[in-house]
């Protein structure tokens, strides 16, 4: 959704709230596609703070399905996002990108709110996501999930680099 944001130079100081619904459906991480499961409208604040100058600030609440970064079921992590950001309208995309400034939900005078929200998620996606503490995974060889089953897997892999250490093991387990 784009939100209009030519209304609000007609004087200094305007400021205007706008709640406007998420349109995505899912989230594109960098390792995956995750499901939104939950979503509420997005509240911005924007104030126009003089030429052409604004300051933004607002609120998203989502949840996005995960799997488990373990035994790979699916887990809701919820998002409660505060968002502060401030934009000079009279950069260039040349500039922006000489002070790192870059603000890819911004183009002209309109702000795409689903552009806004995926970058929110990418800097705030938690670094390991597990469905409970004491996780077990999954079993590596006949990927069975250790929560709720065990398996007669034999567990002891042997490192094939260990081979030499381990006939050092063996020799002096016989002494």
């Amino acid at each position: 959704m784009q939100v209009n944001l030519s209304e609000l130079f007609s004087s200094d100081g305007k400021e205007r709230t706008y709640t406007q619904d998420i349109e995505m459906e899912q989230f594109q991480a960098p390792d995956g596609v995750y499901e939104i499961v939950k979503k509420e409208p997005v509240r911005l604040t924007i104030r126009h703070t003089g030429e052409r100058k604004l300051e933004a600030s607002g609120e998203i609440r989502l949840s996005l399905e995960i799997p488990c970064d373990r035994c790979l079921t699916p887990v809701k992590v919820d998002f409660d996002l505060d968002v502060n950001f401030s934009a000079d309208l009279n950069q260039t995309e040349e500039d922006r990108a000489k002070e790192l400034d870059e603000q890819p939900y911004i183009s002209g005078n309109y702000l795409d709110v689903d552009q806004l929200v995926r970058n929110e998620l990418l800097l705030n996606l938690p670094m390991k996501v597990l469905c409970r503490e004491d996780c077990k995974g999954i079993c590596n060889r006949c990927g069975a999930n250790l929560n709720f089953e065990s398996c007669e897997c034999d567990r002891s892999t042997s490192d094939p680099r260990m081979s030499v250490i381990q006939d050092i093991f063996k020799q002096f387990k016989e002494v």
